[in-house]
């Protein structure tokens, strides 16, 4: 089988969008504050929040419009050609596939708090099986695991405000606010982009939605609104409790910390309190929730390639009873493990913001591209104040992959790495007849 199951309504389709990213409220934003402070980190979610919001509406155009599981590829492949629909394609799978190993370390970093006895890898290990299985299992069962824990995650997060917010102080939210002066924004703009990063996510399910056509664009425009209220709201009452230090991290370390919840609320109620313990059992549902939503995401992206043949076409099969792109999910499980035994957290962010950015930026121009060749096209979801609405997500994305470049040269060197690796597999590995042909694309 090469064709997965339309199971997904618009609610689901919501809890994907927010729980795929939702985990980037509970850890990794906090490591922008020794660059930016509150006041560069602020700055930097402010701009990212302008960017994502109007890539969210051009993305939904294209994702109406051509409801497949390769999101991103697809959409390049078809406006821009064979070449930059691979880089798209690679750029996304670069995205979604570093991004769950980076996840599940700050999960085995929030139950190593309760169980010290293992290490924070080894846990990382556990889930990532674990969680690879789940999704093998049956989409059906994914997305009603991802409904629940996302509703946990989002209310875990009301309440963690709820209990903050009364102990805001401005003069610890002001502390030490520009540590490097307004330039801090640029270095910050990473962990800012973390906030939000894989909700694009949503179009890689439109092949799995019953409507596509209405279900995608719903889910991606009250994702946004839900994500950027939450953003805020998490931002302002975490570091306002005691400071940025106090998030970042632990008292007598200078490693900094995947847990900045639980040290913002362990100030106010300390840690043997029963409220401390509950909101941090609870708010594993937020780490669960991406984690598995970009797991589950990131294995229609590997699939589609390997239902094109750009990966081999064993990777484009799904399950004869489940009905689920196991090979493609074991493979990014394998990739997973690899990037969980570096140990470097930040890293791993950073190369899967690089991937995003470009994913954002190739994605936009599609569109433009798209609205030129291809008028005809059937789009019952049309981008609201086009063309700035894209110009202006296009323009931030590029400004946010020069900046990131210029301040992770190393990591900017992997990424490019990355790509060149992929670029001759591109060329070595993959027939030319396939290569060239749209065929695979237009024929499901």
């Amino acid at each position: 089988m090469n064709s997965l199951q339309k199971q997904l309504g618009p609610v689901m389709i919501w809890a994907i969008g927010v729980g795929a990213v939702i985990s980037g409220m509970y850890f990794g934003w906090n490591l922008g504050l020794p660059e930016g402070g509150p006041f560069g980190l602020l700055g930097a979610t402010l701009i990212v929040t302008v960017m994502y919001i109007a890539f969210v509406v051009g993305y939904a155009e294209l994702s109406c419009s051509l409801p497949r599981a390769g999101g991103a590829f697809v959409y390049a492949h078809k406006a821009l050609g064979p070449k930059l629909g691979f880089l798209a394609g690679v750029a996304q799978w670069v995205e979604f596939v570093f991004a769950p190993p980076a996840i599940a370390a700050a999960i085995g970093a929030y139950f190593n708090i309760f169980f010290p006895q293992f290490s924070p890898t080894s846990i990382a290990f556990v889930v990532t099986i674990l969680f690879t299985l789940l999704n093998i299992h049956g989409l059906k069962y994914s997305a009603r695991f991802e409904l629940g824990v996302t509703i946990l995650a989002v209310l875990e997060l009301l309440i963690f405000a709820g209990a903050t917010l009364p102990h805001f102080s401005w003069t610890a939210f002001s502390h030490n606010a520009l540590p490097h002066g307004w330039m801090g924004i640029l270095p910050a703009l990473p962990y800012a982009i973390w906030f939000y990063l894989a909700i694009e996510g949503v179009a890689n399910v439109a092949e799995e939605s019953r409507n596509p056509q209405k279900d995608i664009a719903t889910g991606f425009n009250t994702a946004i609104m839900t994500l950027v209220i939450l953003a805020l709201l998490t931002f302002f009452s975490a570091v306002g409790v005691g400071g940025w230090e106090a998030i970042v991290y632990k008292p007598g370390e200078t490693t900094p910390s995947d847990s900045p919840l639980p040290l913002a609320l362990g100030l106010i109620v300390g840690q043997s309190n029963i409220l401390y313990h509950l909101l941090i059992t609870i708010g594993l549902c937020g780490l669960l929730a991406s984690f598995h939503g970009i797991i589950l995401v990131a294995g229609r992206v590997t699939f589609e390639f390997g239902r094109v043949r750009y990966f081999p076409k064993v990777f484009g099969k799904t399950h004869l009873t489940r009905g689920t792109p196991a090979p493609a999910l074991l493979l990014n499980m394998g990739v997973g493990f690899l990037a969980l035994l570096s140990g470097r957290t930040s890293e791993i962010i950073i190369l899967s913001v690089f991937g995003a950015l470009t994913l954002y930026a190739l994605s936009m121009i599609s569109l433009f591209r798209l609205r030129k060749l291809h008028p005809e096209l059937h789009r019952p979801f049309k981008t609201p104040f086009y063309p700035w609405a894209p110009l202006t997500a296009l323009v931030l994305a590029l400004f946010c992959l020069i900046a990131m470049s210029y301040y992770n040269q190393q990591l900017l060197l992997v990424y490019l790495g990355i790509l060149a690796f992929f670029y001759l597999w591109y060329y070595l590995a993959i027939p030319k007849t396939v290569r060239n042909s749209s065929l695979a694309l237009e024929s499901n």
